[in-house]
């Protein structure tokens, strides 16, 4: 019995490691780090192509119940923001990542939740949280998402539907 007085040792560093190791960075100004990826559809992707645009990155998986109810609020955003006009960009795109341990259910989910757009990506990974896609953006848990500006740099990390689209409001031209 006296090994559970220690106890307490390994969960501490386990919180410690989480909070200030595999924690998304959340300073706005810290560039977005680029990465290559194949899309869905077999085409080559770049983080980098969608310069020039807002870009939402969106980490979910398909087993993920809050990855499923947070998507309707992604669907809604994309048909909210997705053919407005910006001051200082393009577009707003949104980039899914899907964190999957097989290739059998992210499609079905990705259908049922109404995504449409084009930048979707599916990592396959037993341990899917190690996958090195969300290792470079040091996702710990799913859903995480990443508002990055026109010049490729983080300027919301985690944010909700509500205030990602009140910052693509004020951005938008009138």
């Amino acid at each position: 019995m006296s090994y559970l007085k220690y106890l307490w040792i390994p969960v501490l560093l386990i919180i410690v490691y989480t909070l200030f190791f595999r924690t998304p960075d959340k300073k706005k100004g810290k560039m977005a780090p680029d990465f290559s990826s194949e899309l869905i559809d077999g085409t080559a992707f770049s983080l980098s192509d969608l310069r020039g645009n807002y870009v939402l990155l969106d980490f979910w998986g398909s087993w993920c119940p809050p990855c499923r109810r947070d998507n309707p609020g992604l669907v809604k955003l994309y048909n909210d923001f997705s053919s407005k006009k910006f001051k200082n960009a393009e577009n707003l795109e949104i980039v899914t990542v899907a964190l999957e341990k097989d290739n059998k259910r992210w499609k079905a989910a990705s259908l049922t939740d109404g995504f449409s757009w084009k930048h979707q990506i599916v990592t396959i990974s037993k341990a899917v949280l190690l996958s090195p896609l969300a290792q470079k953006y040091n996702v710990s848990e799913v859903p995480t998402k990443f508002l990055i500006d026109p010049d490729g740099y983080i300027i919301g990390v985690n944010q909700s539907y509500n205030e990602i689209a009140s910052y693509l409001e004020e951005q938008s031209e009138q």
